[in-house]
Formats: C-alpha cells, sequence, structure tokens
C-alpha cells in the first residue's frame, strides 16, 4: 500500500491512526467468514443462493477498494465501490438472516465499520 501517498491527503475528522485498521479489519474478516460458515452449514430447506452471491459479491468488491484508493488513488471509485459494499452486505444480510439470524448478526460489526470507512472515504474525497 502507498501510504506516503495517503499521508500526504487531508483527512475528516475522527480518522483514526492508521496503525488501528489492521487489527479491526483482522476482527472483521474472522466475523465475516465465521458468518458464511454458519450461514452456508445452517440445516434448511430455505435457499442459500442469493445469500452466497450477495456475500461473493460483497467480498469482491471489499477486495478490490484497497487497490482501487492505495495504488490507483482513485477516491471517486473507491467511494463508488464503498457505497456498493454497503449496498450489497445489507442484502446479504437480509438473506443470511432468513436462514440463520446468527450468522446475521456476525455481520452488523462490519455494516458499522463498512459505514464508517464510507464517511472517511466521502470526507478524503471532498477534502482532496
Amino acid at each position: 500500500m502507498d501510504l506516503n501517498w495517503y499521508n500526504t491527503l487531508n483527512k475528516p475528522p475522527l480518522t483514526p491512526p492508521a496503525g488501528i485498521f489492521a487489527p479491526v479489519w483482522g476482527i472483521i474478516y474472522i466475523l465475516m467468514f465465521l458468518s458464511f460458515f454458519i450461514f452456508m452449514s445452517a440445516k434448511t430447506d430455505k435457499d442459500k443462493k442469493s445469500g452466497a452471491g450477495f456475500f461473493l459479491i460483497q467480498l469482491l468488491l471489499n477486495f478490490s477498494w484497497s487497490p482501487v484508493f492505495f495504488y490507483l488513488h482513485n477516491i471517486k471509485l473507491s467511494f463508488i465501490i464503498i457505497t456498493l459494499i454497503i449496498i450489497f452486505l445489507i442484502l446479504t444480510i437480509n438473506s443470511f438472516y432468513k436462514v440463520s439470524k446468527i450468522s446475521a448478526y456476525l455481520l452488523i460489526p462490519y455494516l458499522v465499520w463498512i459505514c464508517f470507512a464510507t464517511y472517511l472515504n466521502f470526507g478524503i474525497m471532498m477534502l482532496n
């Protein structure tokens, strides 16, 4: 990641220190994959295709955000991507809830964090 570029950006209030991001994302990814495992393991007659599809779409979007932001330095495109993550994450949570409430609840910290990250992305976009 190009932290030199990131360090030169004007950032919005409430921006945490750079060292906070890795541990938070580590916890978030553990919760995400635990949620997905519980969802896929649930014994149910309900269709899991849409939930699995929404999860995989938001995951691909999630994995695309960092290269777009840190390597391409495309703040506007990264904002579009993170907005799409929120949309597909809400669809994922809704689909997971129908199969396993626990799997849906495990994604709530991710939703909170991604909303905060969206605020940061928007703030950086507006300030730079």
